[in-house]
């Protein structure tokens, strides 16, 4: 192993416009804040009790990424870090770990789980990144542990089934080809189509749904991220379908199916022109 994957942090200049000085300054604000004379509100908070603002900021941060807003991106990552400079001084103010400690934390962890960057690894491409970073974080804990543990029960599910389906390829079970997870996905559509009774119906869109992942992980494509922006796209073109449908005095529920679906089409139409 290379003398860079022993954990030597690379050298030379901070890659940012001020050499990381005003991530310092965010530091020396926080710690004041929290000090004698500081915020009461400030002074008051505990990990428990930001939990909640956390959530909220990386959803937000989300929508700007969505969007495709740049200045809207760095107001969003500025209140993520926020959080994160907050909760290290919490700790940092009760004689526990602070924010040094935690960039450590996180450099180690980065130079260990590229050894493609760091070390003599060779791989690929970014999937087989991602499959090695499972191994490689198994490593940390001990080994190999069961496919879910430690994956939060309240990730969104298709998320969830990525990041399961990317842990059971790091130990070798996983489709060979994008081709072999096509014919799986058509497989359980079928099944889904045949199923008769509602409890089967179900578990069989449950099995098309995480076929699904695995075509996107075939694809390098994120199934959590593609049915938000699906989500999107259907909501705006339903809402164009209901003007069309009032601006003509139209029913919706009296339309055809075929009606429907032309007007459904139009509103397609017209958000191309």
């Amino acid at each position: 192993m290379s003398e860079r994957a022993a954990g030597k942090v690379p050298d030379g200049p901070v890659p940012s416009r001020l050499g990381g000085q005003r991530l310092l300054d965010l530091i020396r604000v926080q710690a004041v804040l929290r000090g004698s004379g500081g915020c009461p509100w400030d002074q008051e908070q505990t990990h428990q009790t930001l939990a909640r603002h956390l959530l909220e900021e990386t959803h937000e941060l989300i929508e700007a990424i969505e969007a495709d807003d740049a200045e809207r991106i760095r107001d969003e990552l500025g209140d993520v870090l926020l959080q994160v400079t907050f909760h290290a001084q919490i700790s940092a103010d009760s004689g526990g770990w602070d924010i040094d400690d935690v960039a450590d934390g996180l450099v180690k962890k980065l130079i260990h789980r590229h050894p493609h960057v760091f070390g003599d690894t060779k791989v690929s491409g970014a999937e087989e990144v991602l499959v090695n970073w499972e191994k490689l974080k198994a490593e940390e804990t001990g080994g190999r542990k069961g496919v879910e543990d430690d994956i939060p029960v309240a990730l969104p599910a298709l998320a969830r089934a990525a990041k399961v389906q990317r842990r059971a390829a790091g130990w070798g079970f996983a489709f060979r080809s994008r081709d072999e997870a096509l014919s799986k996905l058509r497989e359980e559509v079928g099944e889904l189509a045949e199923a008769e009774d509602p409890a089967d119906r179900e578990a069989e869109l449950g099995d098309v749904l995480f076929a699904a992942v695995a075509v996107g992980r075939a694809d390098g494509a994120d199934a959590e991220t593609a049915l938000r922006r699906t989500v999107r796209s259907f909501s705006e073109r339903y809402e164009r379908t209901v003007a069309l449908a009032a601006a003509r005095g139209l029913d919706l529920e009296a339309l055809t199916d075929a009606q429907l679906r032309g007007i459904w089409d139009e509103a397609k139409g017209s958000a191309d022109a």
